[in-house]
């Protein structure tokens, strides 16, 4: 860590670090730096404010993580920013004490994540970063601001761009140009609010996907199916409705001992355990679960319901009909080997979020590690640059570090690791050892289980999906 390089008339101001992209990962970032004397880090932000899945702020949806796994809490529980300190400010403390939920609700997430935004120095909106080269040992940001085009220098880069919602290739005979003529209504949930009532007014809409995402909007379209009178179907090629597994010793995945677990296998190994591990972190709550089917229940007692819950079932093409007015979809039973067609006037793509490498990055290919496959090649501590410690990634490193990468109570685990290798000190306590079981098999001389107060407990994943 330097003392912050404010420049002088001939000589400009590099940042000791530059966070490129606010979402939550690097906005608590942003505020566990804040208070850190003598460091000098900048975050840009394409957007005017910060908003968090805007499309899915459906009204009783909330975290499938408590209140501890907020920006800054795991990390520093003392920090301004923490979402008590939010209620509290807001006069909103006793009312949450009194609901005895520890689950904000994501609209309130939000307002947090707005609130914290707003009081931060270092945090800069409405500045997107065109493109990044490296000169001497500087990274030089051209970005573009509410002041015009400037050249901001760093030392380190932080990437948080996100990421983008994932359209699945079947669909491409229905998204965009092609589904284009009258009738047509493909939508990917990330805008679902903003068109709900577009697709309240056709005559049968299909949710696809798997994921909390896809019980949300299906049980908030089941609600209204007798007053608008469409048909309702839900796609998934899950072979059930999975649950989001919540078992404590679960819960334990999410820890530090399983990301270094998972980061020591081979590549390999580890791209095959990602396939098989998204009900721990992509699955339904049970509880909505429940309350889907209740919902059905009830509404059953006047007669059947217009709705079909289809498991098993591939999506492997789509077309629109501009005659018939809606969009046809080849689906495959995976069980049975079965083809068949699902004919729907909209379709809601619930098919979740992937990665994609931000193109401001093609000036400085040359200093990003790369595995076989072409991606991030990204170490233990989060670094993925050439050069160790100098570019850092968040949520960007499924296929390294496991499928802790998009929890939000890894967060602030993630961001402690960052600010160590940043100032070459443990600004904030980094848990090492929190699970009560092993992961891998033991060593000749096990370690005895740490004492109770090293040991920092942790939460499972978070993914609007």
């Amino acid at each position: 860590m330097s003392t912050p390089d404010l420049g002088t008339p001939t000589e400009p101001r590099i940042y000791d670090f530059a966070g490129i992209g606010v979402g939550p990962f690097n906005l608590g970032l942003a505020a566990l730096s804040e208070p850190v004397d003598g460091l000098d880090g900048v975050f840009l932000e394409q957007r005017d404010s910060f908003d968090w899945h805007p499309g899915m702020m459906l009204e009783p949806a909330h975290l499938q993580v408590p209140f501890m796994a907020d920006l800054v809490t795991l990390a520093d529980p003392t920090s301004p920013y923490s979402f008590l300190n939010f209620l509290k400010q807001t006069g909103r403390l006793y009312r949450f004490y009194i609901r005895e939920n520890f689950y904000p609700l994501r609209a309130e997430y939000n307002q947090y994540c707005q609130w914290v935004a707003g009081q931060l120095r270092s945090v800069r909106f409405s500045t997107a970063v065109q493109d990044v080269t490296y000169d001497a040992g500087v990274y030089r940001l051209s970005v573009e601001g509410p002041e015009g085009p400037e050249v901001l220098l760093a030392r380190r880069l932080v990437l948080g761009t996100g990421t983008a919602p994932y359209v699945p290739a079947a669909c491409d005979g229905i998204v965009g140009a092609a589904a284009g003529g009258r009738g047509g209504l493909v939508l990917h949930n990330a805008d679902y609010l903003s068109r709900k009532s577009e697709l309240q007014s056709r005559r049968s809409i299909t949710i696809v996907g798997s994921g909390q995402s896809a019980a949300e909007i299906y049980y908030e379209l089941l609600q209204d199916i007798d007053t608008y009178g469409y048909q309702l179907n839900w796609v998934t090629r899950s072979g059930r409705f999975f649950p989001l597994e919540y078992t404590k010793l679960t819960l334990e995945m999410t820890s530090p001992e399983y990301v270094d677990y998972f980061h020591g296998l081979p590549q390999d190994q580890r791209d095959g355990l990602i396939k098989g591990q998204k009900n721990l972190y992509k699955g339904i709550n049970s509880e909505l679960i429940d309350t889907i089917y209740d919902l059905l229940y009830t509404k059953s007692l006047s007669g059947m319901v217009d709705t079909q819950l289809l498991t098993h079932s591939s999506l492997t093409g789509a077309s629109w009909d501009q005659a018939a007015g809606s969009h046809t979809l080849q689906l495959r039973h995976e069980e049975q080997g079965a083809d068949y067609t699902l004919d729907s006037e909209a379709v809601v793509l619930a098919t979740g979020y992937t990665y994609r490498e931000p193109g401001l990055l093609a000036g400085i290919q040359g200093r990003i590690a790369r595995d076989s496959a072409g991606r991030f090649a990204v170490a233990r501590n989060y670094s993925t640059g050439v050069e160790p410690g100098e570019i850092f990634v968040q949520n960007a490193e499924l296929h390294t570090h496991g499928f802790v990468t998009p929890d939000l109570g890894m967060a602030a685990y993630r961001n402690s690791c960052i600010l160590r290798e940043i100032t070459g000190r443990e600004v904030y306590p980094v848990e090492r050892s929190i699970a009560f079981q092993q992961f891998g098999a033991p060593e000749s001389s096990p370690a005895a289980f740490p004492a109770a107060a090293d040991t920092v407990p942790t939460r499972k994943a978070e993914v609007p999906a």
